[in-house]
């Protein structure tokens, strides 16, 4: 987990955001993880695979995954690979994750931060995305560590707006030119996560995240506990009440965290993505697991 908050807080101080030296002191405090033993891990076979395409094994270093080669020597790594380009290639939906997926950060996180709490809510972001502790835990005690007020909010986002993940706008418009619905399911939060939307042309009304709650001055009064993503397994919930309304026949995940891992059921496939930070838990959970989105785009562009 120290590994984690080393990661997000150093993009925070790459940023100019406060504070460095409260960062350095916790990170000084926390446990050092424990790498795990490694295994000799035998070769497989995997489904059959497109023309052109080569099965590689997975490396012995690491638990067994299946690898999938391009021709031009680009190994692509998960549990299904083929599979997951396919869902891609035809689906006429696909719901994103925000943090650490669409844009290269978390936002909470940089909202602390704003806040002087950087240190404090980085610990729960990473224990929450990891998947070692219930999400709604993780939500209420960060929430309840920086108490922001709809001023907060709005002068965070006019000091440090959000920075999209490199390629995300080019996959988006790629998706939206074929036809596909584009849907953001966050487990952040939507005053955040408006801006956003509107830069990669998102409708609001496709927008599943959380809803902080203000008194009549403005000031933090809890968040809406009744949104699906308020909560674990939230996300499967998201996406049930998305197919549902809207019949999709194929429909893609595609995150970060454990949390957009549990939405596979009713997502046909999952796509894990590790571009911003990489979770041992996503990448051993993620049908396909990319650091980039450039694939995805040539697929969604040529249909293969």
């Amino acid at each position: 987990m120290a590994a984690a908050v080393a990661r997000s807080l150093n993009r925070l101080a790459l940023r100019g955001l406060p504070s460095l030296t409260a960062a350095q002191n916790f990170l000084a405090a926390a446990p050092s993880p424990i790498a795990p033993a490694g295994a000799i891990v035998p070769s497989f076979a995997i489904p059959p695979l497109p023309t052109g395409h080569r099965v590689v094994d997975a490396s012995p270093a690491r638990p067994a995954r299946r690898m999938l080669s391009t021709p031009a020597g680009e190994d692509h790594e998960g549990q299904n690979v083929s599979h997951a380009m396919e869902m891609l290639s035809r689906a006429d939906a696909v719901c994103f994750d925000v943090d650490s997926t669409v844009i290269d950060e978390e936002g909470i996180d940089v909202l602390a931060a704003t806040l002087g709490k950087g240190p404090e809510v980085a610990a729960w972001t990473a224990k929450a995305m990891d998947g070692n502790i219930k999400f709604e835990d993780a939500l209420a005690a960060r929430l309840d560590i920086i108490r922001p007020s709809r001023g907060d909010i709005s002068s965070c986002l006019e000091k440090h707006p959000l920075r999209l993940s490199p390629g995300v706008d080019r996959l988006v418009e790629a998706l939206q030119g074929r036809g596909t619905d584009v849907f953001l399911v966050s487990g952040g939060f939507r005053l955040m996560i408006e801006p956003v939307a509107e830069r990669l042309g998102v409708s609001v009304e496709n927008i599943y995240a959380n809803t902080i709650l203000f008194d009549e001055d403005g000031g933090y009064a809890g968040f809406d506990a009744t949104e699906p993503t308020s909560a674990d397994q939230g996300k499967p919930k998201a996406l049930r009440t998305i197919k549902a309304k809207y019949g999709y026949e194929t429909m893609v995940m595609v995150g970060d965290g454990a949390t957009d891992a549990q939405a596979k059921p009713p997502a046909d496939t999952f796509i894990g993505f590790g571009g911003v930070v990489t979770r041992d838990a996503v990448r051993e959970k993620a049908c396909w697991f990319v650091r980039d989105f450039e694939t995805m785009i040539s697929i969604v562009k040529t249909g293969q």
